[in-house]
């Protein structure tokens, strides 16, 4: 089942700073892994991942380098900083808070009509 994109768009900063904290990745690497583990509930599109990219990487969380692949082609990878990890804590304590209060709610809520 796909995700309602105001959901991933909410969380994205989350995520990738997420993938990133398990070691440096290019792009399309980004988006192939989020799918993978998030069992291709989540798609992102590189319109969306990049801006993100960079929002993190001039606010300091985020570092890029070039790095020649095995096929000659040079990528640009990602690296997360101290302060993108501090940054990925702040957002995994948000997270926490808001997933509970939400299904906090949904416990709560009457039976669906049949």
């Amino acid at each position: 089942m796909k995700a309602d994109k105001s959901l991933l768009n909410g969380s994205a900063t989350l995520l990738v700073l997420s993938l990133l904290s398990a070691g440096d990745k290019y792009g399309y690497q980004m988006i192939t892994e989020l799918e993978e583990r998030s069992d291709h509930t989540f798609s992102m599109k590189e319109g969306t991942l990049y801006p993100i990219l960079h929002t993190l990487e001039n606010s300091g969380a985020v570092e890029s380098y070039e790095k020649e692949a095995p096929t000659g082609r040079k990528r640009k990878y990602y690296h997360i900083t101290k302060k993108g990890l501090r940054l990925l804590g702040e957002k995994k304590e948000e997270w926490t808070a808001f997933s509970q209060a939400v299904n906090a709610v949904l416990a709560g809520s009457a039976p669906a009509l049949a």
